[in-house]
């Protein structure tokens, strides 16, 4: 009996993956059903002939009572993205860049729109299932990843540990099917085939997720410790040749043109594909190099998500401005003639740089086609030839410009490393006002009430009209021009209300000076961001690569702005989250003799640098929110915004700005909107006020 069952295990398991992973069915359904019934009925009779690893374990056990908390080993990060062609050269130049190389091989592979799930194998058996969840704690979601037939429940390693991660998902056949069934039971239908993914995962009876046909598809390693791949080539082959199912279209490629050949080519090709896609991920294929290149707090250097956009709309390009930002770079974007696009009417789009323009042949006059990049920045994509008017000229940024920074003047010079025209000028008041809008932005020093236009009129010399009476001739109006008063970030320390009410926009013609209430409140709040956290101002200094997040990972780790300017590139790239690349940015920026003298004004003017939040650090682990990611919408009537994130920070929760697969718990207010209808979509924890503060004071507690 113990022969017959371990060689029927054997045989289904090897007809599972024929059928669900190769395609290639041997037997009939009923063929497989019958030696399914033999070996449910030997391990009825003979319950000690059961394994783990048994096919008769993908019927799904008891229902579960719900989901535990599981921390992943390694991290599972998400990528950055892009809709550009344009920008996929750009990553391409920072890596080679970074790495101090001409060319660089890459893989590229399908963006499978799917549900991503981590699995732990120990010493070849299946013993972990787990969600990405905010990436480093998901849900252990074992009994129904047993139910995925194309999930191996053993293979043929003898590895320690080996954890294998890829996506769910639930086929275009299966999902019109599963739809089908719903529609008869006079259930409601599913919305996508990755929404009835994510729903069946959270099943808490796996018999319910084991009726549902879900296969995966895999990619990537977390925790390994047998012997290593030297490529990602060779690890997909690797899964492959150990039973898991890959992609079926990916690619080797010898550089960033023949990525975006292949990117194309997939494209095409995703007819091809059982299941829903939105792109193509590319990574560097050497993986010796991805822990030189490192990662930001979210997500790896080596790696892009490009996914393709199908909102797209034609109309004609009127002119081409120029845009200076805090960098300096001169940005071009289009002057449209105004079009709907995806429910908003676009005037202006981006053309990226100028490489990209005379890639594109964009010329002013074009017809024109415009996506929106992600749904968020509109962008030229095309142009179309057969509509172009005659006598236009191609683009030339240098003519265009008549070799001078359009804000300041002052000469312009290419920059071959990023394909961008810079201003020389670091006092353009351009780059100033960029510099000063990022510093007193919500997420740096969060500085409320500094707008654009008073940072404008605090950094430019700005010409104001005053009512004088002279006793004589009686009331006239005057004009003066007032210099800047505002050269870098620091400067703000120093401001007056009076400096503020002279320079404010709108401001009547007979206000009085003496009220100056406007600007004695600003005056305030910039003297209350003295005490800010460290954080803040470290993001806010505006560092190459130093997002909020890694700002929060360098306070946590050094302590201190004094211990960042000390700190050498090795210490900082031991840091969590900080790469090879970001800890150069960090020395590259502190050595700068003129970001040194602004840190030393803030220094001065008295503003904290060793203030950190360590709240955090003493949190409950069996809090609510710990180690959640939590969405806040609508209006609170207790919190503000930022107080409400704070509180959550405190109580070791991740706080994010947008809902998606990732999100955990959504905090709803009043006039909630589009980030509630999402949640509800995605079957997301969603508390209103009163939930809120129930679970803040338990946590309290």
């Amino acid at each position: 009996m113990a022969e017959r069952a371990a060689f029927l295990r054997a045989e289904l398991t090897r007809h599972n993956h024929l059928y669900y992973v190769e395609a290639q069915p041997e037997i009939s359904d009923r063929e497989f059903d019958r030696l399914l019934r033999e070996l449910q009925d030997l391990e009825a009779a003979h319950p000690e002939l059961q394994t783990a690893d048994s096919p008769t374990q993908r019927v799904g056990g008891a229902p579960l009572t719900g989901f535990q908390q599981v921390k992943h080993a390694v991290p599972m990060m998400s990528l950055d993205n892009t809709y550009s062609a344009e920008e996929l050269r750009e990553f391409d130049g920072r890596v080679c860049k970074a790495l101090g190389v001409e060319r660089v091989e890459y893989v590229v592979e399908p963006k499978v729109d799917g549900v991503s799930i981590s699995l732990r194998y120990e010493h070849g058996v299946l013993v972990q299932a787990a969600t990405r969840g905010d990436g480093r704690t998901g849900d252990d979601i074992t009994a129904n990843a047993r139910t995925i037939r194309s999930i191996p429940l053993r293979i043929e390693s003898a590895t320690p540990v080996l954890e294998v991660r890829g996506e769910v998902y639930l086929g275009h056949a299966a999902f019109a099917r599963l739809n089908e069934e719903r529609a008869a039971a006079g259930e409601p239908l599913f919305a996508n085939p990755r929404n009835a993914t994510a729903g069946s995962l959270k099943q808490l009876d796996p018999k319910v997720v084991a009726a549902r046909p879900l296969a995966a598809v895999f990619y990537a390693t977390g925790e390994w410790t047998g012997p290593e791949f030297a490529t990602q080539a060779e690890l997909l082959r690797g899964l492959k040749q150990l039973g898991f199912p890959v992609a079926a279209l990916w690619w080797e490629c010898r550089d960033i043109a023949a990525v975006i050949e292949r990117a194309m080519e997939l494209q095409q090709r995703e007819g091809e594909l059982a299941y829903d896609m939105d792109g193509a991920v590319v990574k560097v294929n050497r993986l010796a190099l991805w822990r030189q290149l490192g990662a930001t707090a979210k997500a790896p250097r080596f790696a892009m998500a490009y996914k393709y956009s199908r909102e797209q709309a034609q109309t004609i390009l009127r002119g081409i401005t120029l845009q200076v930002g805090r960098t300096g770079v001169l940005t071009p974007v289009a002057e449209l003639e105004p079009v709907e696009l995806a429910g908003s009417t676009i005037a202006r789009a981006t053309l990226h740089n100028e490489d990209e323009v005379r890639r594109k042949d964009i010329r002013v006059g074009d017809t024109v086609v415009i996506e929106k990049a992600g749904e968020v920045i509109p962008a030229v994509v095309a142009v179309v030839p057969d509509l172009r008017p005659p006598g236009t000229q191609p683009f030339d940024l240098f003519a265009h410009a008549g070799g001078r920074c359009p804000s300041c003047g002052q000469p312009i010079s290419r920059d071959p490393a990023a394909a961008a025209w810079r201003c020389t000028n670091d006092d353009c008041p351009a780059q100033v006002r960029g510099r000063l809008e990022h510093f007193v932005a919500r997420k740096a020093m969060n500085i409320d009430g500094l707008g654009e236009a008073i940072l404008a009129a605090l950094a430019s010399p700005v010409t104001v009209q005053e009512k004088v009476d002279d006793g004589l001739f009686g009331q006239k109006i005057e004009e003066r021009v007032l210099p800047p008063v505002v050269h870098d970030v620091a400067d703000l320390y120093a401001l007056t209300p009076e400096d503020i009410e002279l320079r404010r926009p709108n401001r009547a013609l007979d206000s009085k000076a003496a009220s100056m209430k406007l600007a004695t409140k600003l005056c305030a709040a910039v003297a209350a961001s003295k005490n800010n956290e460290l954080w803040r101002l470290i993001h806010g200094l505006g560092i190459p690569n130093v997002g909020e997040g890694l700002a929060r990972s360098l306070a946590q780790e050094l302590g201190s702005l004094d211990a960042l300017l000390a700190a050498s590139a090795e210490t900082l790239a031991g840091v969590r989250d900080v790469g090879d690349i970001v800890a150069q940015s960090v020395v590259d920026y502190f050595a700068n003799p003129r970001n040194r003298e602004t840190v030393e004004k803030l220094r001065r003017a008295g503003v904290r640098f060793d203030r950190v939040e360590r709240a955090a650090a003493g949190a409950s682990t069996d809090g609510f929110f710990f180690g959640k990611r939590v969405v806040i919408t609508g209006t609170l009537a207790k919190f503000t915004r930022q107080q409400a994130q704070e509180e959550l920070r405190r109580r070791g929760a991740t706080v994010a700005e947008t809902v998606g697969k990732t999100t955990q718990i959504l905090v709803a207010g009043e006039a909630a909107g589009s980030k509630l209808a999402k949640a509800q979509k995605l079957g997301i924890t969603i508390l209103d006020e009163v939930a809120f503060l129930e679970k803040l004071g338990e946590t309290n507690g």
